[in-house]
């Protein structure tokens, strides 16, 4: 596993060995968490820039199927590092943007040139992936209903620019898009434009590659949905992974936040 940050990693793990799997995981230096360690057979630590070097982990542990869990800072593609490494960039050159789904092709076929086959991040989380319907006792009122709808249009249009997943929007109006920023920083940036009401819709690509980058929602999420007094949350049914969902659902009925998977 090539882990990034948050809990997604981690709960992957643990689903992983419930199934009788090995899990041997490359984290990166400065995103993945400590908690790993427990969940996996064997952690390793690489920075951002040592591409190499997790091939050379993966191939002397005889590992033949890898998948990317956790997302890494965008903010990380400008950094030093990333200027330095000859090895990103690289990467960089023979590529022709640096949208994300774009990075994380390149670098799938960079694994498959290895002889290593970049499996679905969803395996294994298919109890993470709610189906169609209201997931909070409160149910969204009809204005919400409209503003859902158009922002899951909305969203499913920006996704397909591969410019981001998010919309938040508030009777009809487009409040904030997400770009390299992600959800949080985009619902606290909304938040302080809409000061209170607004729905956030979160989608998947049309045409998401499963091996990664998927929709991911979990409790600081919800956090963060309380804090920028959003009413709504919509998101994508059977293709949003929703971790720690039993608290962030909790959390949700006592603010009084609705969340419905469409």
């Amino acid at each position: 596993m090539i882990a990034g940050n948050r809990r997604f990693p981690v709960i992957f793990s643990e689903e992983a060995r419930k199934k009788g799997c090995s899990i041997i995981a490359v984290g990166i230096k400065g995103e993945t968490s400590l908690q790993l360690k427990r969940s996996t057979d064997k952690l390793y630590w690489v920075s951002l820039s040592d591409l190499a070097r997790m091939i050379d982990i993966f191939k002397s542990e005889g590992v033949k199927k890898v998948v990317m869990a956790g997302q890494i800072s965008p903010v990380r593609l400008f950094s030093r590092e990333v200027r330095n490494s000859k090895q990103i960039q690289e990467l960089l050159l023979n590529i022709t943007d640096r949208k994300a789904n774009t990075i994380f092709t390149a670098i799938a076929g960079k694994l498959e040139s290895e002889g290593l086959e970049l499996i679905d991040s969803s395996t294994f989380l298919q109890d993470f992936m709610p189906a169609k319907g209201t997931l909070t006792r409160k149910q969204p009122d009809p204005l919400e209903w409209e503003d859902i709808y158009f922002g899951m249009s909305l969203a499913r249009k920006v996704a397909g620019l591969d410019i981001g997943l998010t919309v938040a929007v508030k009777n009809k109006a487009i409040v904030g898009v997400e770009a390299l920023e992600g959800t949080d920083n985009l619902i606290r940036r909304a938040g302080r434009i809409a000061r209170s009401g607004m729905v956030v819709a979160k989608v998947a690509r049309p045409d998401q590659d499963m091996r990664f980058d998927l929709p991911v929602i979990g409790l600081k999420t919800i956090k963060t949905l309380v804090s920028s007094r959003a009413s709504c949350l919509a998101i994508e049914a059977g293709k949003t992974l929703f971790l720690d969902m039993k608290p962030s659902l909790a959390l949700a009925d006592r603010k009084g936040i609705a969340i419905v998977a469409v």
